[in-house]
């Protein structure tokens, strides 16, 4: 088993219930448990236009490999509707792999830990509120970097989410794996 980090982004249509559901299918998946949940933050877009992000990460644990991890995560992205018309485009739902165990690969398609990880406060933030002394491969400890991302916009939002699974996995505790493992038994999004 492999512990990954995966950063979800959306700003496109009901993005704050995208990302939600995007958690409950990656929880439903037999081959990924799902740890705990970042909290959600509202940011500006970066490099980019259109509305205000939604951005949560999620701490998992996988047998998959990175590429099968990839291959997943662009299948949930297709699942809400994720479209590539150009680069930095809005979307509806954005799966990245930021932190694959202590691997770093450096592939045309697939870089890890994420490229731009230490300069982009929607996935640094939410990183360090899951494990601020979290090593990433080749940099040093994720708070390291924090004072870097700090003139960014980000506002960690209040979650009116009644969820229990997604109540649970942002506990970060024994609860959330028992709740994502019962999630696997339900139908949701991703059956």
């Amino acid at each position: 088993m492999t512990v990954a980090y995966l950063g979800l982004g959306a700003n496109l249509g009901d993005a704050r219930q995208t990302l939600k559901d995007a958690v409950v299918c990656l929880a439903q998946q037999h081959t990924i448990t799902v740890l705990a949940k970042s909290s959600l933050y509202r940011t500006a877009p970066i490099d980019a236009g259109g509305d205000d992000y939604y951005n949560c990460v999620v701490k998992l644990e996988t047998t998959l490999s990175v590429r099968h991890l990839l291959a997943l995560c662009h299948k949930i992205e297709l699942h809400f509707g994720r479209e590539r018309p150009f680069r930095n485009a809005p979307r509806t739902l954005d799966l990245d792999i930021l932190l694959y165990g202590d691997h770093s690969i450096d592939e045309p398609d697939l870089i890890v830990p994420h490229p731009r990880l230490i300069e982009r406060a929607f996935a640094l933030v939410p990183l360090v509120e899951l494990d601020p002394a979290l090593m990433i491969p080749q940099h040093g400890r994720a708070d390291a970097f924090l004072a870097a991302v700090a003139d960014q916009r980000i506002e960690k939002m209040k979650s009116p989410c009644q969820c229990p699974v997604l109540n649970a996995l942002s506990g970060g505790n024994q609860e959330a794996s028992q709740a994502a493992q019962a999630t696997k038994a339900t139908k949701g999004p991703c059956s």
